[in-house]
């Protein structure tokens, strides 16, 4: 079957030509920022002239004209949250993109009072 100019290299039913990690070039490890998925992204000004020619790092600087998450990122670009991470952490690394971290909570997951505090409702029931 031949493409037709305009066509898209993908199907719905295939998924994308290109694999994940031809896209990253095997790699699996970010340029270092550590990225969560809420991170918000956005493309800085002045932005310097970008050098890659991958059409996935122009479609990321189109997305991040306003703010986005690193999952409203992979999302739209029907990527996995990983690729989309080292994708977008090459960007941030260049200067082509800023990033916010998002605001941890004081009370995270492993907090020994709210675990306390769960575990004497659960005593109650």
């Amino acid at each position: 079957m031949t493409r037709r100019l305009g066509e898209p290299f993908f199907d719905d039913a295939a998924g994308p030509l290109v694999r994940p990690y031809a896209v990253t070039r095997g790699r699996t490890i970010g340029t270092g920022h550590d990225l969560d998925m809420l991170t918000v992204v956005v493309v800085a000004k002045p932005a310097p002239t970008l050098r890659r020619p991958e059409p996935e790092y122009a479609d990321i600087l189109r997305l991040c004209r306003v703010p986005q998450s690193v999952a409203e990122v992979a999302a739209v670009m029907k990527l996995p949250l990983m690729v989309t991470k080292i994708l977008v952490g090459d960007l941030i690394g260049e200067g082509h993109l800023i990033f916010r971290s998002p605001v941890q909570p004081e009370a995270g997951p492993g907090d020994l009072n709210v675990l306390r505090a769960v575990l004497n409702g659960i005593r109650k029931l």
